[in-house]
């Protein structure tokens, strides 16, 4: 990275750093169960309400019970299930037509992070009815209310239900790109683990890895507080614990309680103490590739961790510290914790490469992971897109002979 861009980088990141204390930071108020939400919106004087999911989800009738209870209440629900896996802009043009033509006041957010985000972009289209949303991409471009926002993730991993981020793909271009206002924190999160219980293993993995690398991004980048530090340590505890028992039995609760709860704390940490290229780069692959995110940053997040070396390290032991790993000093434990995240997602079937990455894409992918992350994220080591491509070949399967070769 040329030097300019680095003092500025560095600058910048300071100046939010310093500014966080004077930032309007909130948390979402949180909700055991869904049985709360009929009496909730009706003390807000809400006569209509968008449910936004997806359509997998509602097929398998998890929306149903909230359906019928907010239906016999008296409040009119309409519902869009059209969300994909990287929710674009034809997504929420479609759900901001519904919301207005059903009449609807609030809006409920209802799956993984797909769907959460996909709302979030409709209430700011909602209150910005003449502005696209590659208008509001970056920081603080939403300031406006909108409307009522509740989350119900069906997922322990995005922590959608607790940032200002929504992750947005352009339907014509593919870029992805992330939207990040203080008004886009949902009011309410309804924290239910029957909500997450018919998660199949292979997701229940890849989000929960997920949460994993909201944790430790939020921890080793420079704009840390002691609460972020707090939670995103408490987060990676819970989900060194609760990870590994989620996915081998789905019906155990207190494991899927206990990744909730990792999740949120995880993006309580990550909406004040952002993330690193682990996501840069992931969104840039989620965009072209339509790779799912959280399996993205499940493989890419040992081989970036890596790369940082001992600009890292120090913070890294402490994390193998908090989870029982033992080494002679901080390189060894650092070693030792990206070691047990590679070991865990072998347990978990997680791949080592991510399929159809193409090299002669890799030029501007890499470019839209440096315009995102640079100057805004407070990584250990800052990279310019050159810098960033070799994430891609490392996670790019090798083609031999003419044929695909993976390490599984």
């Amino acid at each position: 990275m040329r030097l300019t861009k680095r003092i500025y980088s560095r600058i910048f990141q300071k100046a939010f750093r310093i500014a966080i204390p004077l930032l309007p930071y909130r948390k979402p108020e949180i909700l055991d169960g869904m049985e709360a939400l009929p009496a909730l919106l009706a003390s807000k004087g809400i006569r209509g309400v968008l449910l936004v999911t997806d359509r997998g989800i509602r097929e398998r009738g998890l929306t149903r019970h909230l359906e019928d209870m907010i239906a016999s209440s008296g409040i009119r629900i309409a519902v869009y299930d059209g969300t994909v896996a990287n929710p674009t802009t034809d997504n929420v043009e479609e759900a901001r037509r519904l919301f207005i033509s059903s009449g609807s006041e609030a809006i409920i957010g209802f799956g993984g992070g797909s769907s959460i985000d996909a709302a979030k972009a409709v209430g700011a289209r909602i209150a910005y009815p003449g502005k696209p949303l590659s208008k509001m991409e970056g920081i603080l471009k939403v300031r406006r209310r909108i409307p009522l926002l509740i989350a119900v993730p069906t997922t322990a991993g995005t922590g959608s239900e607790t940032t200002l981020a929504s992750v947005i793909v352009d339907s014509e271009t593919r870029h992805k790109y992330p939207i990040n206002s203080f008004p886009l924190i949902p009011r309410y999160a309804v924290l239910d683990p029957e909500a997450t219980r018919t998660l199949p293993p292979s997701l229940t993995a890849s989000t929960g890895l997920d949460a994993l690398t909201h944790a430790v991004e939020a921890y080793i980048g420079g704009s840390t507080t002691k609460e972020t530090r707090a939670e995103a340590l408490e987060a990676v505890k819970l989900i060194f614990a609760s990870l590994p028992a989620a996915y081998r039995d789905g019906n155990d609760m207190d494991a899927r309680r206990d990744m909730l709860r990792a999740a949120y704390l995880a993006g309580a940490a990550f909406t004040v103490s952002y993330v690193g290229y682990v996501h840069a780069v992931a969104h840039s692959l989620g965009g072209r590739y339509d790779i799912p995110h959280g399996l993205a940053n499940a493989v890419l997040l040992p081989y970036v961790l890596e790369h940082y070396g001992e600009r890292a390290e120090k913070k890294l032991a402490k994390l193998a510290d908090a989870v029982g790993l033992e080494g002679a000093d901080d390189k060894a434990k650092a070693a030792a914790f990206i070691k047990a995240i590679r070991s865990m997602e072998r347990e978990m079937r997680i791949p080592e490469k991510l399929q159809g990455i193409r090299e002669e894409d890799i030029p501007e992918l890499a470019a839209y992971a440096d315009k995102e992350a640079n100057p805004l994220y407070p990584v250990p080591m800052l990279m310019d897109a050159d810098e960033l491509s070799v994430f891609y070949r490392a996670v790019m399967e090798e083609k031999k002979n003419g044929r695909i070769a993976t390490t599984a």
